[in-house]
Formats: C-alpha cells, structure tokens, sequence
C-alpha cells in the first residue's frame, strides 16, 4: 500500500512546496521553483491513486460526489503541523493530485520582503486594497502575514473568505473568524460570503480571491459601506489589475465603475517570485498607491496602462514603488544577476532599468560616503576627547 505519510513527511523536511502525484510517476517535490524527483518512492500505480484519492477525502461522501460530477476538486486537509490545499482532478480516468504545503510557522511581511507602505495602508478605515500575481506569486503568504500584522496589532474584527482556508490564525489583539467557501463549506460561494459579511459586524474583510463581477461588486459595496476589503486577483502587475476590474463590467457600466474604483481603491501590491543567485526565491514588488495622478487616470475614458506603469514608476515619494525600480535594487544589492533583472521586463525597458541601477548605485555610493565620513569625524572626536582629559566632549 501506498505510503502517503511517508511521501508528505520527506517534502515537508526537504522544504517543498507543492507535491506532485501522477499515475505512472514518482512523486514529485517543487522545491525552490525546481521538480525533485522523490526517489524513495516506488512509481505510482492506479490504485495507489484511487488509494491517495481517499487518505484526503477522508470519507467525504458530499466531497467524493462533486468530483466525480465535476470531475475537479480543491479541499484542505492536515498533515502533522501543516495544512494542506489540495487539489484533485482527472487524467485517463484515474485521480490526478497536486497538494500545496502550508507551514504553521507564517514569516512577517518584512521577512518576505513586503514594503512597509503595504503595512502602513492596513490602517485605512475603509476602501479597497488588493496582493495580486500570478500563480505560485507568494500572494496567500503575503495575504495571511498582514492579518497575521492585524490580528497581533489591533483591536478590530477580522473575516476571511477563503476556498479553501490556508493559514490557521487564532484571535490575539483582534477578533478573527475564517470561513471556507465552497461545496461542504461555511459558505456557499465568495460573492454571498461579502454580502452576508455586512451583517457580521466586521472592521476587515479579506477575500482569498476576487473571480468574477458578483464578488468584485459585493466587495466594492462593503468597501463603500465603510470596511477596509482586502482581497486578490490573478493579475501579473498593478495596471493590469485596473484593467481586469474595469473589465468585469459591461461597457455601459464601466464609466460608473471607474469613478467608484478611483475613489475606493486604495493600494495594489502586484509580486513575483524569482530565483537568486543562492538559488532561493526573491521577492519582486510592484506597489501602487491609489493618490489624484493615477485616480485621475482611471477615471480616463480610455485606460491607458502605460500611463499607469509611468505614473507608479514617476512618483516613489508618494510610496509607489515600480517593478524596474524593484529590480534594479535586487542588482545593486547582488541578490539577481542583470540577466535575471532584464528577463521580467520587455527590451524596450532595458535602458530605464539600466540608468536607475545606475541612480541607484551612485545613492548608495553617497550613502556609504556619507557612513564613512561620519566615522572619521567620531573617531576624530574621540581621539580629540582623549588628549584634553576627557573634557573636550563637555
């Protein structure tokens, strides 16, 4: 018999991310972006899935009944300290699975590499904050570390929509309630979850993923209505997330649409994941900081999204923070290579990214000049202090 316990305790110590079952296979481990191959597994046989099918169902009949309807499933799970998101689907008629791993241990936003602005805009007593990327982006962890922020700074109420829920909180300065959306959930779907949040009394809503216009519009009411919404959307940068909202809506309704998101929108952290030069991942931000240039620019009758990126690139006094600038920091700080920088832009962008590494190298030229010269002038002091007797600092 298959030993599933055995395969989930080896990724868990090698520090995998997701495991990979597939009839046929050897289980495979994504560690650090790269598929290791779990050779103290035999290759995985059809009843070995069926078997690995039912250790995560655990004898769900409702669970065992979407999927053989739907023929997709996603549910959670435990394993030891961990959870586990699971998801189930078929290839020739036999299960296919791919489980995430998620530690108990949550990282704070700073060891992630989150920028403090992202931190500073949780304090808004009301409107819409969005953590966006793509798939395999770091947005649940990102997402689940500034309520973990919350929860240990504030006295609010906390409500979290999740399918399914990941990180386990527990109530410490705030009140935390965390609902699973979906079939043998708490809640049928996300776009009922806000709604019904209205009437729950809570400071925060946060939103595992905003999917289609029925949640985007309950979550633009709750932020109208007074909350702070927190909430995800798969989108690769924070333009595009402008683009992708505006789009929910029919053409007759997007001008109505515009002024509210300009006006409700507060913030979007769009991140990428990448690997450095230890062969670790890295954290690549994009942040956007919803103030009267880029409000302006969303109630455009055409959205323009270079118009956006120019404006996030132009403005980092006001906290924005652009992908190049995020990049070209990475550099001068020898955590990428140029090359690894130059592959998450277009060519086109190659010139700003290199005069900013070079900006950014002069300011931190001056920066150590400045730390030198400093140190010369206290050494100097103390030495000055020494031969008048230890008077000359009074």
């Amino acid at each position: 018999m298959i030993d599933i316990n055995g395969i989930l305790s080896r990724a868990k110590d090698k520090g995998a991310s997701d495991v990979h079952l597939i009839c046929g296979l050897k289980p495979n481990f994504r560690i650090n972006r790269d598929l290791i191959i779990d050779d103290d597994s035999e290759e995985l046989t059809e009843s070995d899935m069926w078997d690995i099918y039912d250790y995560f169902l655990r004898g769900n009949v409702e669970k065992d009944e979407l999927f053989r309807k739907q023929k997709v499933l996603d549910c959670s799970a435990k394993f030891g300290d961990i959870r586990l998101r699971v998801n189930i689907s078929y290839e020739d008629g036999v299960p296919t699975i791919t489980t995430r791993l998620i530690r108990n241990t949550l990282p704070t936003y700073e060891e992630l590499g989150v920028p403090d602005i992202v931190r500073r805009m949780t304090y808004q007593p009301q409107g819409l904050m969005l953590v966006t990327g793509k798939t395999n982006s770091g947005k649940s962890t990102t997402l689940n570390a500034l309520i973990n922020y919350i929860n240990e700074n504030r006295r609010v109420k906390i409500l979290t929509l999740e399918s399914p829920v990941e990180y386990k909180h527990t109530s410490k300065k705030s009140i935390i309630i965390q609902k699973e959306v979906g079939i043998g959930g708490d809640m049928p779907s996300y776009s009922i979850g806000v709604k019904n949040s209205l009437r729950e009394d809570c400071d925060i809503l946060v939103i595992g993923e905003i999917r289609d216009k029925e949640t985007m519009d309950a979550a633009i009411e709750t932020a109208e209505s007074g909350h702070l919404v927190i909430g995800t959307l798969h989108t690769k940068s924070c333009a595009e997330t402008i683009d992708r909202m505006i789009n929910f809506y029919d053409v007759s309704d997007q001008t109505t649409e515009k002024f509210l998101i300009a006006s409700l929108l507060k913030l979007v952290v769009s991140q990428r994941l990448i690997k450095n030069k230890k062969g670790t991942l890295s954290l690549v931000p994009e942040v956007m900081v919803v103030d009267n240039v880029i409000a302006g620019i969303i109630r455009k009758d055409k959205l323009s999204v270079s118009e956006i990126e120019d404006a996030i690139q132009s403005s980092p006094a006001n906290g924005n923070i652009g992908l190049i600038n995020s990049l070209a920091k990475l550099f001068v700080d020898d955590v990428i290579t140029l090359d690894q920088a130059k592959a998450q832009i277009e060519e086109k962008n190659y010139e700003i990214l290199n005069k900013t590494i070079m900006q950014l190298k002069i300011k931190k030229e001056e920066q150590s000049n400045r730390i030198n010269i400093m140190g010369d002038m206290n050494s100097n002091i103390r030495n000055n202090n020494s031969e008048f007797g230890g008077d000359f600092m009074n």
